[in-house]
């Protein structure tokens, strides 16, 4: 018998031509299921959502898409992942709406709906282990997570490098590009009732006409160099069609990933005459639980490797590293000190990666690793030099 796996009972769900008639009950009890009637629970400002709550506005958003030419236009499985992100695109308000001087405001909301719909697409549907299901989640992931940056991004400072960032994705996860985002972002004005909706339109289409003059509107930008890449992108570099000096004098492996989907083996086979820091090896030299404090065993780490930085020495940084922030902190630690970083990311299919961890001498509880998830953000592009997603 065959078995319709994740991807096709989420394909399934999405309009298809030439009337993208949507089923509103089929996407209810299918991928909204954990989600819509507390969507229909949570409020909303009324001064930017006169329409309502939660669902309302998502099934506004999802009807302004799929009626939207520029959505018609796309191939079929661009079209799956932007309209099951606009599903999605405001779930991460269910856990972050709150009542603030008399008002409803819902902070970070799309960061959060994004770790929320990478956890469900992960575990609920499979769509892990492989490049093809990596690529179509992330690519749903990074729409929810970036779905509000088009329309606000003309009010920050150096808005073009923030939208270059964005892009720069791209090279990571080939559905992705920032004509997508955009399609997203003007459905999600679009699909809601607010005096400011006029001028949010037309940010939205400059930052359209702005990202298609300077070539980065359907694929990431070019630079002459990772080097200079990154350099601009951290924002050390103001102008990016400079080619910078390399003056880095050894590499940094930052290996990241999930407890159990093969770090270690992946250093052996591909690393194995760089020195190691190892978190895991520090937890059992020192006796440190990995479920207690861990400032002491990064701080053990950090020692260990600004020795090997001092000699320039070239290493691998081996522990989780399943956020932003911890990542950060890594590649600052090793470009003070003039250091090339390359970043990878380890994938498994979600079953292989708990079949593995228990095979380990010191198994991660399964707790652990399912709270992990939770907080999972794949490393994108602008955090390294060098940046790459494997799966295992």
């Amino acid at each position: 018998m065959n078995v319709m796996n994740g991807y096709d009972k989420l394909a399934e769900i999405v309009p298809i031509a030439p009337d993208y008639v949507i089923d509103w009950k089929k996407i209810e009890f299918s991928l909204m299921s954990p989600f819509y009637e507390k969507m229909k629970k949570t409020q909303q400002n009324p001064e930017f959502h006169a329409e309502g709550d939660v669902w309302k506005h998502t099934k506004m958003v999802c009807e302004c898409l799929v009626n939207d030419s520029e959505f018609r236009s796309l191939q079929r499985r661009q079209q799956q992942e932007l309209f099951l992100a606009s599903v999605l695109h405001d779930v991460g308000k269910i856990y972050t709406t709150k009542l603030e001087n008399g008002s409803w405001t819902s902070p970070y909301h799309s960061i959060r709906g994004a770790n929320v719909v990478r956890d469900l697409l992960w575990r609920e549907y499979g769509l892990c282990g492989t490049h093809e299901f990596q690529v179509f989640r992330e690519t749903i992931c990074l729409l929810v997570r970036y779905h509000m940056t088009p329309s606000h991004i003309l009010e920050s400072e150096r808005s073009e490098q923030k939208l270059i960032k964005i892009a720069s994705n791209g090279e990571l996860i080939p559905d992705f590009d920032l004509n997508m985002l955009l399609i997203l972002s003007a459905a999600d004005n679009n699909g809601r009732l607010f005096a400011g909706k006029k001028q949010r339109e037309e940010d939205i289409l400059l930052v359209r006409e702005l990202a298609d003059e300077l070539e980065y509107l359907n694929a990431p930008r070019k630079f002459s160099d990772s080097f200079t890449e990154f350099a601009y992108l951290s924002g050390k570099q103001k102008y990016p069609d400079s080619q910078l000096f390399n003056d880095t004098e050894f590499e940094a492996v930052i290996i990241c990933g999930l407890p159990g989907t093969g770090k270690d083996t992946f250093i052996q086979n591909n690393y194995p005459d760089y020195f190691v820091v190892s978190l895991d090896d520090i937890r059992s030299e020192f006796g440190i639980s990995p479920l207690g404090n861990q400032k002491e065993v990064v701080r053990i780490a950090n020692e260990r490797a600004a020795k090997l930085m001092r000699k320039k020495q070239s290493f691998v940084w081996n522990a989780t590293s399943v956020t932003p922030d911890i990542r950060r902190r890594v590649v600052s630690l090793v470009t003070d000190y003039h250091g090339y970083v390359k970043i990878f990311f380890l994938e498994t299919d979600f079953e292989e990666n708990l079949k593995r961890n228990k095979s380990r001498s010191k198994a991660v509880p399964q707790s652990v690793i399912e709270k992990m998830l939770e907080r999972l953000v794949l490393p994108e592009r602008f955090e390294a030099h060098d940046v790459e997603w494997i799966c295992l």
